[in-house]
């Protein structure tokens, strides 16, 4: 796969990222093509659409040897699952995938970027492809969240030292 753009968020290291996307919904990032991708004619009619599906890299998660289990954290690390059963970053091949919310299309010297909302990535991370998210068709509202269900509401304490 080729990089098509690169987003630019406030997360300069992983820690603190949202662990899913629409968790911090205030949050603003930028989508900036690379080179080849600048014709405005790649996101003709994106503007139409209220959210966008995003395909990325995880970057910082690219290993040789992967495990089949890992301990998510929403079971406080200390129950295994499959890794095909987590959202875990370590995968054998590192994609992810982040609903955000359209906020602007801009155009600068007429390059396009996108303003999006919700987005939980690292600070200048590939974005592999843009896809537009079809209400109602995307996803469904009767779906079973597994485990992850049983644990959504679970808290964490955050301590901020002075």
């Amino acid at each position: 796969m080729i990089t098509i753009a690169r987003i630019h968020t406030d997360f300069s290291s992983k820690f603190g990222i949202p662990r899913q996307s629409g968790l911090v919904p205030s949050l603003t990032a930028k989508i900036v093509f690379e080179p080849q991708f600048q014709n405005p004619d790649f996101i003709l009619g994106i503007g139409e659409f209220s959210h966008l599906w995003l395909l990325w890299d995880f970057s910082l998660s690219h290993r040789e040897n992967i495990s089949p289990t890992v301990y998510p954290p929403r079971l406080g690390g200390k129950e295994k699952r499959g890794v095909f059963a987590t959202r875990s970053p370590f995968r054998p091949n590192s994609i992810a995938l982040s609903c955000v919310k359209l906020e602007a299309v801009q155009y600068e010297n007429d390059i396009p970027s996108l303003i999006v909302s919700g987005a939980d990535i690292l600070d200048n991370t590939p974005i592999y492809d843009i896809k537009p998210y079809l209400p109602y068709t995307d996803c469904s509202p009767s779906a079973s969240g597994g485990f992850a269900d049983e644990h959504k509401h679970d808290k964490l304490a955050v301590i901020f030292p002075s």
